[in-house]
């Protein structure tokens, strides 16, 4: 039961981290305008990985796409690589951990596969994890390095210059969560494939091999007359009897080097 449930949880965790993933991809808000020490505020600017927006004080917004590819710096488009990866190794890992689920049952499959699969799943949902967060992260050290060079320019010379200066946005914080969350998932799968490993069971056996002949004896039947003759009669199959076993009785019993 414990490990059932913390494959379910996993896939659920997972679940969430992937689809926070691709919400954060999609939105626009990864860095916005600071609006600190800026008298204009009629005016509202913020950018995704896509497109660029701008947002009027009346409420209209106007966005427009990167028409250029080459023209992007070089981590702008490693943050989008990082990005996509994440998204379709997280997909592809709630592809398989959904047939690896311990409650759902296709054909005649065994523990063993269920186990590989949930191991794979769980490799698939970290890595995505990982590559999510990188990606955020990279973003991010992008946002810090210009904040700070626009800063040094804005305050260089005797009069203050007025320069647009950009900060984190919501997805970011969307990015990170979705990461942890799916690399959480990710391990509890990780930790799971364990219970659904079939333990191995080893029997030590022994082969017997009996030596000798098996020799069935016969009891004499009764006949009635003398006593003298039924004391000799007696007296007879009791010796034929013990020598009988006497010479036999060695093979028919096994000795310790019958063992294999």
């Amino acid at each position: 039961m414990s490990t059932t449930l913390c494959q379910v949880m996993g896939f659920v965790v997972s679940s969430l981290g992937v689809a926070g993933c691709i919400a954060a991809t999609g939105l626009d808000m990864w860095s916005t305008q600071d609006l600190y020490d800026n008298p204009v505020t009629a005016v509202f600017q913020y950018q995704g990985l896509w497109r660029s927006c701008v947002r009027q004080s009346s409420g209209f917004t106007e966005c427009r796409p990167y028409y250029t590819i080459l023209g992007l710096p070089a981590m702008f488009q490693a943050v989008r690589a990082l990005m996509i990866v994440g998204i379709v190794l997280g997909v592809l890992g709630l592809l398989v951990s959904i047939f690896a689920l311990k409650c759902i049952r296709i054909g005649n499959m065994e523990d063993s596969a269920k186990a590989n699969m949930t191991l794979t799943s769980g490799i698939m949902f970290i890595v995505a994890g990982l590559c999510a967060i990188a990606g955020v992260s990279v973003f991010a050290n992008m946002l810090v390095t210009n904040f700070w060079m626009s800063t040094a320019n804005m305050y260089q010379g005797s009069m203050q210059t007025i320069q647009t200066r950009y900060t984190f946005g919501s997805a970011l914080f969307v990015g990170w969560v979705a990461g942890g969350l799916s690399l959480v998932g990710g391990v509890m799968m990780c930790i799971a494939c364990r219970g659904l490993v079939p333990e191995e069971t080893h029997y030590k056996t022994v082969s017997y091999n009996a030596s000798g002949r098996n020799i069935a004896y016969k009891t004499a039947p009764y006949k009635a007359g003398t006593g003298y003759e039924s004391e000799a009669k007696s007296k007879k199959v009791s010796a034929y009897d013990d020598t009988a076993r006497s010479d036999d009785g060695k093979r028919s019993y096994p000795s310790k080097y019958d063992y294999v």
